[in-house]
């Protein structure tokens, strides 16, 4: 089942800005040994401008329809290269899809709603809190946090409570 996924910030403060700028994903693709090739350029334009989490399969339908022979081939590949240079972030909601934003500049972590799959970014300053205090205790260098909690926004608590 595809959800429409929609973020909204439940932060007062500004959520992070995302990193991609099309001259900054040209130098690390060119530091790898790639090109910044016109369907990686799509696929980057589209997941940056997205106001929700997309998976590759929204990908591939919003960039076939401006670059029409683009296969979703194509697009898997290029979500793996993009990944492994840190363009593009690979996040885990379910088991069956993986969606893709890219790489902010700032950790944030998500809320995901069990009834219409709304996924609302936040930041959390007791995260970062946490995280200083466990790399402390446990002499661990920590290079990323992933967190996500699962319930049920507002308006799907509603329906179930009328139920």
């Amino acid at each position: 089942m595809l959800y429409l996924l929609q973020i909204i910030s439940i932060s007062d403060n500004k959520m992070p800005t995302k990193k991609h700028t099309l001259e900054h994903s040209r130098r690390e693709l060119g530091s790898a040994g790639l090109r910044m090739t016109s369907q990686r350029a799509l696929i980057l334009d589209i997941i940056s401008r997205g106001h929700k989490h997309l998976d590759a399969d929204d990908i591939y339908r919003l960039a076939r329809d401006r670059q029409p022979g683009i296969s979703l081939s194509t697009v898997y590949r290029n979500l793996q290269a993009l990944k492994k240079l840190g363009l593009v972030q690979e996040l885990h909601f379910d088991e069956a899809h993986h969606h893709y934003e890219v790489k902010p500049s700032a950790e944030h972590h998500h809320l995901v709603c069990l009834g219409c799959g709304k996924i609302v970014e936040f930041g959390c300053e007791l995260c970062q809190e946490m995280k200083k205090e466990i790399a402390c205790k446990k002499g661990f260098d920590i290079t990323g946090v992933e967190v996500h909690m699962t319930g049920y926004c507002a308006e799907c608590r509603k329906k179930r409570n009328k139920k």
